[in-house]
């Protein structure tokens, strides 16, 4: 994601989060429960980036010396989240970043308790 001149890059099994910030009602129509609310023990937001995926090892890592040009790139195992899902998350879990005066949140994978896609017609 571009923000200005600057380039951010989620690592991992990340995503970076635009919050909701003090809303009953998210803009997907979700009622979040007065307890979230109050406690921020569950937050929502809107996914605007994330990471590659976990790193999986080659196969052939084992065999072959690391050091040599030519070693493949690592996979990844993709996430289930995608740009422009709307997340419910463990607010606890999260890292709050502010840049250019907004507020984002990085949440791990593991964090996520739903998404919310709009679904794609064929």
């Amino acid at each position: 994601m571009k923000k200005g001149n600057q380039e951010i890059i989620i690592i991992g099994d990340r995503v970076l989060i635009v919050p909701d910030i003090g809303e009953e009602r998210s803009n997907v129509g979700l009622y979040l429960p007065k307890w979230a609310l109050e406690k921020e023990t569950i937050q929502a937001g809107t996914i605007v980036d994330i990471g590659p995926g976990i790193p999986l090892p080659s196969p052939t890592d084992q065999d072959e010396e690391l050091w040599k040009p030519g070693v493949p790139a690592p996979n990844y195992t993709p996430l289930q989240a995608r740009i422009g899902d709307y997340a419910l998350f463990l607010r606890k879990a999260s890292v709050e970043i502010k840049l250019d005066g907004d507020t984002y949140l990085i949440v791990p994978q593991s964090a996520l308790l739903l998404l919310i896609r709009e679904r794609q017609e064929r």
